[in-house]
């Protein structure tokens, strides 16, 4: 016999991934295994170590595309709610896709978030759609605060596709911050690159608390990545310009590049960490930060 569960009476994470999990062997049950797409796929119990419910204190960034395609979108969210960020940033994300992830972070891990979207295209053959309504393709910002003044820019020149940022501000740790969440031009459009971290620095040096979240398709010692070092830190602490060829600075992609960022302003971090993952070819990676060193 299947029990129904109200929201009311399972309160906890815990409670709620049990929930999740009764509603999927149900299904199973009353459609038949045959009823693909029917129900909530089977709840996947989260590795030893995992968070216990969203870290109030923790940013992320993921790359989600290459592979791309909405069947991994189950394995996408159960990386997220691993690590349960207070705040994640997402490139290459179709807003159709982004809607599944979190809709499988509520449903089966219990986890609410919102969404601020960026996108810089709409495309029918990678983000589904109609032919004449197609899906938006860009930045997205999953937030379990509240995210205000929302701004979303392209770039004056994107390069071979086109490319912007993302802004919001939210809380993180308590207070108040802006982010951003940008995908830069591709690795041998340096010129192009240089222009757009041109347009970002001017942004986030109009505030003194800002984390700068994303995809810059650059090594940290490149040329074009100069204006963002001169505001703000990366939080991989062996990762600086003048970290070239010491090895130190952690890779965040399967070709061993360091790629993606999570620049500070204004903030401390407390830890760094990257996650190679096989739903994307870029790592998942998060910095939890330090409340106490927080310019105020």
């Amino acid at each position: 016999m299947c029990v129904h569960f109200e929201e009311a009476l399972v309160p906890s994470r815990g409670a709620r991934w049990a929930a999740a999990a009764l509603t999927a062997v149900c299904a199973v049950l009353l459609l038949g295994p045959g009823a693909p797409g029917r129900g909530l796929p089977p709840a996947r119990p989260l590795p030893p170590g995992a968070a216990e419910e969203v870290v109030p204190d923790r940013v992320g960034t993921w790359n989600l595309c290459n592979p791309c395609g909405s069947g991994l979108n189950f394995g996408r969210a159960t990386e997220i709610a691993t690590y349960a960020p207070q705040v994640i940033g997402l490139q290459e994300a179709c807003v159709r896709d982004v809607e599944e992830i979190r809709g499988y972070l509520e449903e089966v891990y219990g986890l609410v978030y919102r969404v601020a979207y960026g996108p810089v295209l709409r495309n029918w053959n990678r983000c589904g759609g109609l032919p004449w309504r197609p899906g938006g393709f860009g930045q997205a910002i999953l937030s379990a605060a509240p995210m205000t003044d929302r701004v979303s820019v392209e770039y004056p020149d994107g390069g071979s596709e086109d490319r912007g940022y993302l802004a919001v501000t939210t809380l993180v740790g308590g207070r108040p911050v802006r982010v951003f969440n940008t995908h830069l031009a591709q690795r041998r459009q340096e010129g192009v690159r240089a222009g757009q971290v041109g347009v970002l620095a001017v942004e986030v040096a109009r505030h003194d608390r800002a984390i700068v979240l994303g995809d810059f398709n650059a090594v940290p010692y490149a040329p074009e990545l100069g204006p963002l070092w001169a505001l703000a830190t990366d939080t991989d602490p062996g990762c600086r310009p003048s970290a070239a060829g010491t090895g130190a600075c952690a890779a965040t992609t399967d070709w061993n590049s360091k790629f993606d960022y999570v620049f500070l302003r204004g903030i401390s971090p407390r830890t760094h960490r990257v996650h190679p993952s096989p739903y994307s070819d870029h790592h998942l990676l998060h910095t939890d930060l330090d409340p106490a060193r927080v310019r105020s």
